[in-house]
């Protein structure tokens, strides 16, 4: 696994950190069969490299106990890095990847999927979380370890933006929208009920996570993550309510390292998913309020405070990325190139944490505008954020 300052591969790499032998190797196994589909997919003339990340990549992926044993719980996230203009390799292999993705995950056990890449965007990129996760930490399949080594900017954690800790909260903050729709449907199904259990770990996961990186010392490693949670003194002047989010924390590392599919009842999972609610309001907003230097009294301020949250403009690629991102009713709102973000946080907010958002007219027309919907309850609400949320990822 390579680290900052970039290394080559360790020979004894684990994809698990306590995983039995059976389920490593099954894992090696599954890995072999990527790496020799993909070097069919793509012509060797393109193919630079091959990477694992995610918690499998970086030695901390989760373990699902079974009556028939361990078995992989997280998804399978493979990176294909290819020569040329990511675009163009986009249209040409994403599909066939799409397809091997759903061909292989019944074996793997897991939910297999590609992402192409390039080399060369990843120089020219800014650092994100996603890239220092990347770049400090992954398997190699094919290609060199030293394949990254013009992107050693991507591994200075410190200098991941205080955007990427925004990001962060609305992609978790968003699963637990998601797991409100689930909570309040006529039915609820087991699969239903894994769904939420996971997403509230992910969100407890998260909520510490978002306050280390606005501190600037978040870190691939979600054991260190914890760690410096609770012992670095750099983290002194956190708010008060940072043992809570500890607490917190502490379920959502042991909930990504060992995984259990839930029994617990619907009654069981809304009492957990109403109380994280008010701490992830509690980061939501102090976040915010680190990143945009304003105020915010409540969810309501937040969402309709007039200050842009999300900077539209820029590039042309960007400004054709968000025409995209807001669709055709986009193009008819009188704003088509306003950020698929800016709407994203605002609505979200209400969604989440506003008690009135369905019931009070302003607030309803504001939902409606903001999602580009004629929507007046809840699950057309979600599946207008789902697709701005789906756009925008």
């Amino acid at each position: 696994m390579s680290a900052c300052p970039l290394s080559s591969t360790r020979p004894n790499q684990r994809f698990t950190p306590e995983g039995g032998e059976a389920l490593e190797e099954h894992l090696e196994r599954t890995c072999s069969r990527v790496l020799h589909a993909v070097r069919a997919l793509i012509p060797p003339a393109k193919l630079e490299a091959v990477y694992l990340g995610g918690g499998y990549g970086r030695g901390e992926g989760g373990v699902l106990v079974t009556e028939r044993g361990e078995r992989p719980y997280n998804d399978l996230e493979f990176y294909v890095f290819a020569g040329g203009n990511r675009h163009l390799n986009e249209w040409r292999h994403a599909r066939a990847l799409d397809v091997l993705g759903e061909i292989l995950t019944p074996s793997a056990g897991a939910h297999v999927e590609f992402k192409i890449a390039s080399g060369r965007e990843f120089e020219r990129q800014p650092i994100s979380m996603f890239s220092y996760d990347l770049v400090s930490a992954h398997r190699v399949l094919f290609g060199s370890d030293y394949y990254f080594q013009r992107c050693s900017h991507h591994c200075h954690a410190p200098k991941i933006p205080l955007a990427e800790a925004t990001r962060l909260l609305m992609n978790r903050c968003s699963g637990l929208l998601f797991a409100r729709e689930l909570l309040e449907n006529a039915a609820f199904t087991p699969a239903d009920a894994d769904f939420v259990s996971r997403n509230i770990a992910k969100a407890q996961l998260a909520l510490g996570d978002a306050v280390l990186t606005v501190f600037h010392r978040y870190h691939w490693s979600c054991k260190e993550r914890h760690r410096r949670l609770k012992h670095d003194l750099a983290l002194a002047n956190a708010p008060a309510w940072r043992e809570e989010i500890l607490r917190l924390h502490v379920d959502g590392v042991r909930f990504k390292l060992h995984p259990t599919c839930s029994t617990e009842s619907r009654d069981q999972l809304r009492a957990r998913w109403e109380q994280l609610l008010p701490h992830a309001l509690q980061v939501w907003l102090w976040v915010e309020e680190q990143r945009l230097g304003l105020p915010f009294a409540n969810a309501r301020h937040y969402a309709l405070e007039m200050h842009a949250k999300d900077s539209a403009g820029g590039s042309p690629r960007k400004l054709a990325a968000q025409l995209w991102q807001n669709g055709a009713r986009g193009l008819l709102s009188g704003q088509p190139l306003r950020s698929p973000r800016e709407r994203l946080l605002r609505s979200l907010t209400l969604l989440l944490w506003e008690p009135e958002a369905l019931t009070h007219p302003r607030l309803v027309m504001r939902l409606q505008r903001e999602l580009h919907s004629d929507a007046v309850a809840l699950p057309a609400f979600v599946r207008a954020y789902r697709e701005i949320w789906r756009r925008a990822n």
